[in-house]
């Protein structure tokens, strides 16, 4: 004999409910006309260019998917966001931005070591003495720093400068480690307009680009891969 109730409600005491099928339950007497309960706006609201899924705190993913701040991109959180309740950032729950001299010392310490690590490597192939004898070793310097910024980026967000500085990229919209495709581009577009047309002054253009940008002071390698630098102090 059945014991199914025809009414479609779970009977008191008996088996788990279905979760294929939950119960719809309308809304109570004299309750609001929004079905979805929308809250109201908080006040002052977000910043007017704030990444989607902000009404939550900075790295928590919206509609529970994605990768939470501070996990590399990815892997799943061990238990919520390392920076607890941490949010002096501009927008809710984001840890503080980067401060631009430990951002700008980070970076000369990192490309220091490139170029050094470049003049070990060219040594048995060019002779220092001369003065075109920098030439080669300063362009495999922008190589190995290209190379050595898109494999460390993608893979936490920190180069060796970047964790002596307790900085670290993250993706803007969740706050994960950049994305592989996130870490080349911003690499690239540090290096390359460098390398091709500018010079040496592509690089305090690009910087003095992050100083007037609000709010989350982005220079145009992070605004090309939808990344930000934030203190991990």
């Amino acid at each position: 004999m059945s014991t199914n109730d025809p009414s479609g409600h779970e009977q008191e005491g008996g088996d788990k409910p279905s979760f294929d099928k939950p119960p719809q339950a309308g809304p109570p007497s004299g309750a609001p006309s929004d079905p979805y309960g929308t809250p109201p706006p908080a006040p002052g609201g977000a910043p007017q260019d704030a990444p989607p899924g902000y009404g939550a705190p900075y790295g928590a993913p919206p509609g529970g998917q994605g990768t939470s701040y501070g996990a590399p991109h990815g892997a799943p959180p061990p238990g919520g966001s390392p920076y607890g309740d941490q949010g002096a950032g501009p927008v809710p729950g984001m840890p503080p931005l980067g401060s631009w001299p430990n951002r700008i010392t980070a970076k000369v310490l990192d490309f220091v070591m490139m170029e050094l690590l470049a003049i070990v490597v060219s040594l048995p192939f060019s002779d220092l003495t001369r003065q075109n004898g920098w030439i080669g070793p300063i362009w495999l310097g922008y190589a190995f720093f290209l190379v050595y910024e898109g494999l460390m980026l993608g893979r936490d967000g920190q180069t060796v400068g970047k964790k002596l500085f307790k900085l670290r990229v993250a993706m803007l919209i969740d706050g994960s480690a950049p994305t592989s495709n996130a870490a080349w581009t911003r690499s690239a577009t540090f290096v390359l307009p460098a390398v091709i047309c500018c010079g040496g002054l592509w690089w305090p253009v690009d910087g003095l680009f992050g100083v007037f940008d609000k709010p989350y002071r982005q220079c145009i390698h992070d605004k090309a891969a939808k990344t930000v630098v934030i203190s991990t102090a």
